[in-house]
């Protein structure tokens, strides 16, 4: 059931890609309570059908498509932004949410290690944003968020080929930024820190100690990485900025992220 929101979203038409977990999930659930019309693509297509499963519980199925895709596949991707004009209407909003982390250091990352993370990274942004990027000029509030990671601009030598694309990733959000600002589409993104998912749980599974509880080993971990909140985020906080910077309520700022990391990052 859609409640009274104060992001302005009503009808409006959201496709978010990565949606069917973590933090893409949390931001689905947001915007249809915020009263959007949201599709959701993921490559796994028993997780999507779960995902959008708990969503029409909540929102209703005519607001919502969930489609499979893989946004490295431009034809799968054109397909999908058919699909949103034929079932919800051109879509407004465009959130570029997939993609995860490699972990690696110089010295054990291949040739197609780099090739491949390089072009999860910046093809998962590149081939949804030329999809889509009609139906959002034709907007009159079109916004793109990309959810990027705190390592564009605090870069960990354990997660070298990561770290590098996602830097990339905040100039090309800056570039076009500019690029399509006389087009009337804003372009943002967040920089998340270590936030609560499947991954983290299946870590906490092996390693905490008998008796330990999730809250005292994330903890513990947030301590180890010099977190000031002393925990980690949980996707539906990711959430809320994103749903934020797709919304009027941030029809002033582009080119530009919101840092969401819990006080993680050291820079000024």
């Amino acid at each position: 059931m859609t409640t009274a929101s104060p992001f302005g979203l009503q009808d409006r038409v959201a496709v978010i890609t990565g949606g069917s977990s973590g933090i893409g999930l949390a931001t689905a659930r947001l915007m249809l309570n915020a009263g959007a019309r949201v599709a959701i693509c993921g490559r796994d297509g028993a997780r999507l059908e779960a995902a959008a499963a708990t969503l029409v519980r909540d929102a209703g199925n005519d607001r919502l498509l969930a489609q499979r895709c893989d946004v490295l596949d431009g034809d799968a991707v054109a397909s999908l932004a058919d699909a949103v004009a034929r079932r919800l209407g051109a879509a407004d909003i465009l959130v570029n949410n997939a993609g995860q982390g490699r972990v690696s250091t110089f010295a054990d990352t291949t040739d197609a290690a780099w090739r491949e993370e390089l072009d999860l990274k910046f093809f998962s942004i590149v081939r949804p944003t030329r999809a889509f990027l009609p139906q959002l000029q034709r907007s009159d509030a079109g916004a793109i968020v990309c959810v990027n990671s705190l390592l564009a601009r605090q870069p960990e030598p354990h997660m070298v080929a990561t770290s590098a694309a996602r830097a990339g990733v905040l100039n090309l959000v800056r570039s076009l930024a500019t690029e399509l600002a006389p087009q009337h589409v804003r372009v943002n993104a967040v920089l998340i820190g270590l936030v609560e998912s499947g991954q983290w749980r299946r870590r906490f599974e092996t390693q905490a100690a008998p008796g330990e509880s999730w809250e005292a080993w994330t903890a513990a971990l947030a301590a180890r990485k010099g977190i000031p909140l002393g925990r980690l985020g949980r996707p539906e906080e990711a959430a809320n900025a994103i749903t934020f910077l797709a919304s009027p309520l941030a029809s002033y700022t582009t080119g530009t992220f919101i840092d969401v990391s819990g006080g993680h990052s050291r820079h000024v």
